[in-house]
Order: structure tokens, then C-alpha cells, then sequence
């Protein structure tokens, strides 16, 4: 039986297979090598990439191969673009598709040059929440949009967690320092004067001042995955507040696969990252905010409660549910 062709397609950097423990790349860029992995090992498909790799592959039965390469090959069967819609006129498709990762206004969509050739290829958009699926404008989502929610990788899912290990009272924000990171610093102040013992490890870029250094805030040293899941497990508490620009913040489902309980604002998706009084707090208020997060640092019984919570709920989707959810799209759109 012939294999149904699934190419993805994606400009933003030179990676492939071999970089999804890297911190060089981002969570669209592992996004596109799990579910690319997870759809091969489906023996109905051939899939490759197309993006800026400089060392083209064949791993994990995916063929990873440079952009400028697609123009070598004739039609297929389904055209996944990652974010550009301009990708989407490099190959003819039966089927093409937008996968989107941000809301992005109508207004960049135009600034962005996409208008014409989404009209010109009328792609499915992929969208990868209830949040995002929501606030997609129409107009960039005209033919047809699709929820597909993601998981953390598999070795996040797969490391065990000790129910009985107390970490110290340590607080981690994970993600970019421009989603709302200086509400966070904010709230910092009054959450270490009620734990004085408590540090909060941020994401760089960020150039602490003296205030901020006398607080315990202390930068974390970006590194790959191994050390990023230790630093998690080490962690009390994950501190985000969210932002309306997170559509689905790998950084807080990463946390979870970990048992660490997370306090949001619930800005942007982060409300679907989280259960209130179960896996976190979801908080109301600044003060909510606050008291929620001291609560975890200062009180053992409320931090192995929601430690207790998460570990039940380990393993809960993984990327072997996100490509089947992915191929009840592909089946619907023949």
C-alpha cells in the first residue's frame, strides 16, 4: 500500500532530530520534531521536513532535509506549514494546513505579507488550545480551524518522582522573560517577605539589581533538558502568571509532567494548564497571587497535597495521543 505523504515545512532555524534536548531551540521547534517522530511511527505515512537544516537526515524515520530541497518533489498528500502561511505555496498538496502558534492580530498577518497566499491555498488552521481556538481572529482562520492540544516530551513524562521528596523553598519561572515576568518580580517582593528563606530562579535575559539580588532572585543558566528536568524536580513552586500571548506554554505543561504545582494569574491559556486547588491555584487577584504562593513555600502539607494531585495525573496525554488526534484531521480533510 502506497504511504500517505505528510511534509512539514518551517523557516525559523537551522535544526533537526538531534537538537530536541537542546535550550538553542524553542517550543514550536520541539513541537515539529515530536509530533513529526510520533506521526512516523506510523507505518501509513512518510514524513519529512523541510526547514533550515544544515545537516540533512534520516532519524527516527523521519527525513529531515533543506527548505530549498522541496522544490524536487511533486504533489502530495498533506502540506503542514508551521506559522507561515507564505510557506504553504512551495509544493502542491491535496491538503494543506497552518499551524499556528501565537494569535497573531489580523494587522501582523497583513504586515507579514500572509494575506494572499492563505487566500491563494486556503489552509486548515491548527490551533493548539480552547484559548488560542477562541481568540484567532476569523479572518486568519477563514477556512476552518482545528484544536490540537500538545504534550511535553517523553522525558519529561517518563522521569519518576519521588511523592516524599520535600524541595527546598524554591520558586521557578521558566519561560520568556517578557511574559509578564515583571508582575511576577512585583509580587516577589511581599511573597519573600512572608518566606525570607524562599529564592525565585528566573529566565534570562534579565539584569537583577541590588534590591532584586537582597530578594533571593537569582538568573537560572539556561541549559539542555536533563538539566532542566532537574531543576524542576529541585523546584517548590512554578510562579507564571501567564500572558495573553501563551497559547499553550510548554514551560507550565513541562512543570506539570514534573509534580510541580504552578500559581497563575491564568493569563492567556495558562487557566488550561492548571486545576484550581488540585495541580495549582489559579489566582483572582494580586493578593490571591501572593498568598497562594507563599502558602506552597511556607506549608509542607499544601505542597505534597498538589504533589500528590499531579503524580496522579502523570502521563495524562502524551505525543502518541497528539498525533492521533492530528490523524483524525488529516482523515477528515482526504
Amino acid at each position: 500500500m502506497q504511504k500517505i505523504k505528510v511534509y512539514f515545512i518551517e523557516s525559523s532555524t537551522n535544526f533537526n532530530n538531534y537538537d530536541l534536548s537542546s535550550f538553542k531551540i524553542g517550543g514550536s521547534e520541539k513541537t515539529l520534531i515530536n509530533i513529526a517522530n510520533s506521526l512516523a511511527k506510523n507505518n501509513n505515512f512518510e514524513i519529512k521536513v523541510f526547514n533550515k537544516t544544515h545537516n540533512e537526515s534520516f532519524s527516527s524515520d523521519v527525513h529531515w532535509l533543506n527548505i530549498n530541497k522541496i522544490n524536487q518533489y511533486k504533489e502530495i498528500d498533506h502540506l503542514i506549514a508551521m506559522s507561515d502561511a507564505n510557506l504553504l505555496s512551495n509544493i502542491n498538496a491535496k491538503k494543506k494546513y497552518l499551524w499556528s502558534h501565537s494569535i497573531q492580530p489580523f494587522e501582523k498577518f497583513l504586515r507579514k505579507k500572509q494575506l494572499i497566499p492563505f487566500l491563494k491555498n486556503k489552509p486548515l488552521m491548527i490551533l493548539e488550545g480552547d484559548y488560542h481556538f477562541k481568540n484567532r481572529n476569523i479572518l486568519t482562520s477563514f477556512f476552518g480551524k482545528k484544536i490540537l492540544k500538545l504534550a511535553p516530551d517523553y522525558d519529561f513524562i517518563n522521569t519518576q518522582i519521588e511523592l516524599d521528596k520535600l524541595p527546598s523553598s524554591k520558586a521557578i519561572f521558566t519561560t520568556r522573560s517578557d511574559r509578564n515576568l515583571l508582575f511576577l518580580l512585583d509580587c516577589w517582593k511581599m511573597i519573600h517577605e512572608k518566606s525570607p528563606n524562599s529564592e525565585l530562579y528566573i529566565n534570562p535575559p534579565y539584569d537583577l539589581n541590588n534590591e532584586e539580588t537582597n530578594l533571593n532572585i537569582k538568573i537560572r543558566i539556561k541549559s539542555d533538558k536533563e538539566l532542566l528536568i532537574n531543576e524542576l524536580i529541585d523546584s517548590r513552586v512554578m510562579l507564571n502568571p501567564g500572558h495573553k500571548g501563551e497559547v499553550f506554554c510548554l514551560a507550565a505543561a513541562e512543570a506539570t509532567e514534573l509534580c510541580v504545582p504552578i500559581v497563575t494569574m491564568g493569563y492567556g491559556c495558562l487557566y488550561e494548564r492548571v486545576e484550581h486547588n488540585i495541580t495549582g491555584y489559579i489566582a483572582k487577584t494580586k493578593k490571591e497571587f501572593i498568598d497562594y504562593a507563599t502558602k506552597i513555600l511556607n506549608d509542607d502539607d499544601t505542597y505534597f497535597k498538589l504533589k500528590e494531585n499531579l503524580i496522579n495525573r502523570k502521563g495524562k496525554r502524551t505525543y502518541k495521543h497528539v498525533s492521533d488526534d492530528l490523524i483524525k484531521i488529516i482523515n477528515e480533510n482526504k
